[in-house]
This record gives C-alpha cells, structure tokens and sequence, in this order.
C-alpha cells in the first residue's frame, strides 16, 4: 500500500498539482492499469509562526491564481491555499513569464540520450538555431536568428541558471559551462524581452534549472562513451535534509573530437543550495566551474570544406593534404622582416585554454505572503588563452551583478494583481591582450599585437504589472530604463626594421546609451482547450567596447559611430490542448530592427568588425507538437521557418577604391529559413518489456546565404538519429534504479556543414563583385558536422 504521510493544509495545493501530474501520465496507461490503493492522512494545521515576530496572516489579502507554477522551479516559496505567493510569482519570471512565447524542455526529453552539449536539447524547443562554435560544447544559440551571424560565443539574448545571471555584463554569454545532465528543465523565452531583462534581451532568454537536491534524493554516476574516444563521467548527488536543499554536479568530459586537432577535455562543477533559515528567509547559493583545455581546427572556406571536410591529413603546411586550412605567421613574432611561414592548426598549435567561475547568492525575504523582496548578487569570472588563429587572445574578465526587486500579489479595484519592481547594477572592468604567434608548434607567443582596457556599466530600474481583467483574460505591462556607460582605450603596437623598432597607436572611447524599453500582452484562456496569447514588446542592445575599435580592413581603429540596436516585435500565438494526448502551439512574429548590429567578418581571419544596418525586418513562424497518438507512442515536433531581411542598408566595400552595394531586400546572412526536429518513439510501461524504449529522431536545416550579397550558400542537411534506451528500478539496499541507452547519430552517414561564419562580399579592379565561384574559396568559415558515432551510457542511482 502507497502511504502519503501527513502535510500540512498548506501544502495541499503542491500535493493535489503532483497528483494531477501523475494523472496526465505522458503514455495514457492509467486506463490500462489498476493503481494501488492510497491512504491519505488527515492533514495537520500548519505550525504557527513565532510570537516574537508579528505579521499578517499569509494569505489575508491574496486571491487565487489560475496561472500555473513550474512544479520543479528552485528557490521559491510554497504556494498555499490555492495561492500562488509572491515569492513563487517572482521565480516564474525567469521560467514562464505570463504572456510571453515561451518553451521548456523538461528532463525526460534527454535524460536517456547522450547530452553532450546544448545542440542536443536546445533543438526541441521552436525557435531556436545551434551551431558549431570554437571548442566542443561551444555553440552559438540563436533565437529567431539572433545570434546566426556572429562568430563566435552567444549574443543577443541573456541566459540564467536558476535565476542567476551567466550573460556577462558585456552582453557576452558563452556555452562551454553547460552540461545538460546537470539539469532538470530548460526555459526557452522567445522574442524582444529587454522590459524584463534587460540590455541585450532582443531575442529572449534561456534559464536553466538544475535538479533540486531533493529530486535527487541520493548520489547517481553514470557514463557514456563512443566513437572518436568519447567519454562523459559525471556524479549527482542531493538530498533534501529540513530547511536545507542542495544539489552538486560534477563531470568530466574528453575525446579525440572528430576533426582533426579538436582532441578536448572539460571539468565542470555546478553546486545549488537553498536554506530557508526562517519561515520567511531563504538564503540560496550557486557556484560553477569549467576547465576547458581544447585543441582547435582551422574554419575552412566551402571549397576546403567539399575537398576535405573533417581536415585530415594537415599535420604540416608542407605536406598538407587538400582542404586543409593554414594560418601566416611571422617568424619573428612581430613583423615580416624574417619572412613568413604557413602553418596548419596542428603545426601551430591552436586552442583554447580557459577558466569559467560563477558564485553567486540570493536572500529572499517574504514579508508577508504577498510582498517578497529578492537581494542577488553574482561574480563572474572569465579567464581565456585563446591562440586561435594568427594571434592569441589573453585576458581575465571579472564582472559583478546585484539586483534587487519587490513583488507584490494582491488586488488593484477588486482585480487580481502581480506586480513586479526591481534596479539592477552590473560591471565588468579587464585589460585583455592580443599577441601574434610564431612558428615553433604550441602556440608560441610572439611580440604584443594589441591592448584593450574596457569598462563596462550598465544600471536601471524596471517595472511589471500583471492584472487579471476577468477570469479569462490577463493584461501585462512592463518598462525597463538602462543606462550603459562604455569606456576603453586601445592600444596598437607596429613594429619595424628587422629589430622591432616600436610603436604605438592610441584611440580611446567613452560613451553613454540610454534606453527604453515598454512592453504590452494580453493571455486569453478561452476555455480548458484553448490559450490566445498577444504581445508587443521591445528590445535593444548596446554595441561591446571591442566593437568600437575595429574597422573594415581588420585593423584597429575609431568605430565610435556605432549606435544600439533596437528592436519592435509582435507576436501573436495558440495553445490547443483539446485532451491528455495533444498540444498544439503555434506563434507567429514580426519584429522591426533600427540599427541592427551585425558582425562581418573582415579580410584578417579571425577578425570581425561591427556596424549598423539601418533597418531590417525579421518575421517567422514557430510550431510545436506533443502527441500521444496510441498508448506507449509519442511524437514530438519543432518548427521554425525565418524570412529576415534588410530594408534599408547600404554596404561599402573598397580595394582602394570605396564601392557602394545597396542591400535592401536582401536575405539577412547566417539565417536557415526552415529548421525541423521531429522524433517518434515508443516506451514500454507495462510486462516484462517495461522501462524498454525506443525513439527515430530527424533534423532538417534548409540551406542559407553566407554574404550580405545573396551570392554564396551553405548548403542544407537533413540527418537520421536512432536511440534505444532501458530504464529499471533495483530492488536492493543500495541501488535505487538503472538507466542505459545506446544511440547512434547521423545513421546514414551525411557530410553536413554545423558552422558557416559570414564571409565578406570583394570586389574586383572595375568594382564588379565577386561572383560566388570567388567567394567560395574565402577562408574562416566553415566546421563540417560529425559523421556517424555510436554512443552508448548507463547511470546507477544509488539510495
């Protein structure tokens, strides 16, 4: 017999949320099967709060909420009485923001598969575009192409980890700290979001969970290992032990990787703590790390990539094979006065050799069960050695973050009301070099090739208002206001005559951005089978330090004209869920850019340069599909298709002389205008077969322009995936269950481009572009995707 101990009558509404969860069982076997018989106890009144600190009743002046709570969200209060605290209201922010288009991706959607990175769950959610970026779990991530265009790291949206901020100030998030076994759910927020969250938000933001020590209840290890020496050991433990709840994550990840010179290895530690030291206060703590030390090929051009996808045989300049990609170094370190010297990825060297670390901290107050006030601070460090191309980036990047925020539940003229007020300070101050490489293997370092001292600011208040107009129909507004404040001085070095002779070349910068951002949306619950969402909203983005000191050709320079980018988007979207078997989401969008900033690559490798493309639009559809057509049976479905263009924007191009192109109507480069993930599987929940699964997974990316000219495609794929999986609890003091899956990836083999950088359009003497023929062979692009690999895993939990 199933035994529920006794629970407090404030807890009941938690209760009753879990049991209707068990009720919508994801494979419709309740029909099939005879539940045991439960028992529950009578509930117990609630202890009563200390004398010595007054306060009103916790549910006085609070209604209900019909707006539902993530049932796994970490640091919250409870709800109680059928009320959703304020606490629980402010924590829904980062996960399901009322009125916003919006996706989780829970667990069980990779939890028996290899999750190696973020490229393996992100693609379930609609929306959202990875692609290869420098190292092994680096990717950029797009929402709504946000990011498609920019070579390396992730901009444009923000991205959290329960709650806490992981986008520096500079607006620079990178992925190698992810690793998807550490978390339980992965919130997916979707269009121009700077009201909520600020500088940067003009395509969304991620928020990962990860499990909760209690979920956790005990210490898992698990393993996966395959192909190209693959191998992922990684350990979970947690528990839930009175007030205090905690959870730690460690793995560690190396192979050979499947390109030549791509061998990494990673450590990754994530710990979440939560103590609630008094019915009213909860202190909780985050810190990661990551170690990454990696190898690094070279970004081929599409003609290298066709020749020799995966760079083999490019162990040396002299003897290397077709398509294998070479950087020029001097030999000297410094100028060419020694002459040159072509050498492949492997002969130089390259890689990335860094150090991420994040703790942070948070105090949340209630003072009563209507009013919290959240304090939240995070430091973050970044450490690279990033010998990557021609030169080596080497900095320490320290950033502090403090926010704090009240929210409030209650009523505004008998109307339920959430309302939400909050200032932020965020900073981030580094001295950073660039140095030339030499020949010598190991990246050697030559002479110093550049400077930069950056300062970054950015402060501001924001405000929201969620009002329940009736019982269908919820009203949001929001406002943010941020100043950003960017200061650096550059530093060139030139060095002549066979011994260096040198001299510097100084540009400074120091500007100020404010920005306003509103947002509107409307949530229509029509009845139990349908949802209507309607939204307007903003977004802008500041320009970094670095971009101010880049130009065209490469070279250091004044770039100080550049202006923020701001964004006006629409969206308006359904939510059918017409039974336990079926959920429909459909979104549609359309959001005009003013002075989009765009990074385009320049004729130095490695080396982008940015500006503002006056005005452009980006429209698309979003779609998703959950459907439990037969019992044991699932399909799930994601969609994108994007259509972005430039409408107003003329590009300069020079080759001594300067040629203007005009660009409007052109297809925004870096965007695949149709992306799918669709997967069937079946899992066996009954008989001696139960706990045995089986899923076909399809991804589809259609091909897209590399150039701002429409001249040059990467070409598209669609690839195959196949995983069988088991799951078993063991009857043993020790052991609490057993999981294994086997998977093999891109079954039919496909030669597939994961990464395409833009590439500049040139022109020739008469100032003729270049037609593609040419572009084609332009270098510092391209990472081929992995062939077939066969993985396989197994975890034990242990009690």
């Amino acid at each position: 017999m199933l035994r529920i101990r006794a629970i407090s009558s404030a807890s009941l509404p938690v209760l009753c949320g879990v049991l209707s969860s068990i009720g919508s069982n994801a494979h419709a076997q309740e029909a099939q099967q005879t539940l045991p018989p439960v028992t529950v106890e009578a509930p117990q009144a609630a202890r009563p709060k200390p004398p010595t600190r007054p306060s009103r009743p916790r549910s006085a002046s609070a209604s209900p909420s019909t707006r539902p709570l993530a049932a796994n969200s970490t640091g919250s209060g409870p709800t109680q009485n059928n009320t959703v605290t304020a606490s629980a209201a402010r924590a829904s922010l980062y996960q399901s923001p009322t009125g916003q288009t919006e996706t989780t991706i829970d667990r069980w959607q990779f939890d028996n598969r290899p999750a190696f990175s973020v490229s393996d769950v992100l693609r379930d959610s609609p929306g959202v575009s990875v692609k290869q970026g420098n190292g092994p779990r680096d990717f950029g991530i797009s929402i709504r192409g946000s990011n498609a265009r920019n070579g390396f790291g992730i901009r444009n949206l923000v991205i959290f980890e329960d709650g806490f901020p992981v986008t520096q100030p500079d607006g620079l998030s990178r992925s190698d700290l992810i690793d998807p076994r550490a978390y339980s759910a992965i919130d997916v927020i979707r269009g121009p979001s700077s009201a909520l969250y600020g500088n940067y938000a003009t395509g969304g933001a991620l928020n990962f969970r990860t499990r909760p020590g209690g979920t956790i209840d005990g210490v898992e290890y698990g393993v996966d290992g395959g192909s190209y020496d693959y191998l992922n050991n990684y350990l979970a433990a947690g528990k839930k032990v009175g007030n205090f709840e905690g959870s730690l994550f460690a793995s560690d990840v190396r192979g050979d990787g499947y390109i030549g010179n791509s061998w990494f290895n990673t450590q990754t530690v994530n710990f979440l703590g939560t103590l609630k030291a008094t019915p009213d206060d909860r202190f909780t703590v985050k810190i990661i790390n990551n170690d990454l030390s990696t190898r690094l090929p070279i970004r081929q051009s599409l003609n290298q990539y066709y020749q020799n996808p995966l760079q083999q045989g490019c162990a040396t300049g002299a003897t290397a094979a077709p398509g294998c990609g070479t950087v020029t170094l001097f030999n000297n370190g410094f100028n060419t006065a020694a002459g040159t010297d072509k050498e492949t990825a492997v002969q130089a060297g390259l890689g990335r050799n860094d150090r991420r670390t994040i703790v942070g901290g948070r105090w949340e107050h209630d003072f009563d069960n209507t009013l919290t006030w959240r304090n939240q601070f995070v430091f973050d460090d970044r450490n690279i050695n990033q010998p990557t191309g021609s030169t080596s980036a080497i900095g320490d990047f320290p950033s502090y973050n403090y926010m704090s925020d009240l929210t409030k539940r209650g009523e505004i003229l008998g109307l339920e009301s959430t309302a939400f007020f909050g200032a932020f300070y965020n900073t981030l101050t580094a001295s950073s070099d660039t140095r030339n490489l030499m020949p010598g293997g190991n990246a050697t370092l030559g002479r110093l090739s550049s400077n930069l001292y950056s300062e970054t600011t950015n402060y501001g208040v924001r405000a929201r208002e969620e009002l329940k107009l009736t019982s269908s129909l919820t009203a949001v507004a929001g406002i943010g206001w941020e100043t950003t404040v960017l200061k650096g001085i550059n530093t060139a070095y030139s060095y002549a005559g066979p011994t260096g002779i040198t001299t510097t070349a100084i540009t400074t910068a120091d500007r100020q951005f404010q920005n306003t951002a509103p947002e509107l949306a409307l949530l229509f619950n029509l009845n139990n089978e349908w949802l209507f969402r309607g939204r307007v909203a903003t977004g802008y983005g500041t320009p970094q330090v670095s971009n101010l000191f880049v130009l065209p050709t490469g070279l250091s320079g004044n770039n100080t004209q550049l202006q923020t980018q701001k964004n006006l988007g629409y969206d308006i979207g359904f939510d059918w869920t017409p039974n336990r078997t079926l959920k429909l989401s459909a979104t549609g969008f359309y959001e005009f850019f003013r002075n989009e900033i765009v990074n385009q690559a320049t004729p130095i490798a490695g080396v982008t340069f940015a500006f503002n493309a006056p005005r452009s639009e980006h429209r698309g559809v979003e779609l998703a599909a959950d459907w439990k057509f037969y019992p044991g049976w699932r399909l799930l479905a994601a969609y994108t298709y994007l259509d972005e263009v430039y409408t107003e924007y003329v590009e300069n191009l020079t080759n001594g002389t300067v040629f203007s192109f005009n660009r409007a109507g052109n297809k925004i480069p870096g965007i695949s205008p149709n992306e799918l993930t669709a997967r069937v599987g079946y899992d066996e929940f009954a008989g001696p077969l139960a706990g045995l699964g089986a899923f076909v997974e399809v991804q589809w990316k259609d091909s897209f322009y590399m150039d701002n000219a429409n001249l040059l495609k990467a070409p598209g794929y669609e690839l195959v995936n196949v995983n069988v999986h088991y799951k078993t609890d063991l009857l043993s003091e020790y052991f609490r269950s057993l999981n294994l899956f086997f998977e093999v990836r891109n079954v039919f083999d496909r030669t597939y481009v994961a990464s395409a950088n833009n590439i500049t359009n040139s022109v020739t003497a008469a100032g003729v572009q270049n037609p593609a023929s040419v572009l084609a062979n332009t270098t510092g692009s391209i990472y081929a995707g992995s062939p077939r690999t066969f993985v396989a895993g197994m975890k034990v939990a242990f009690r």
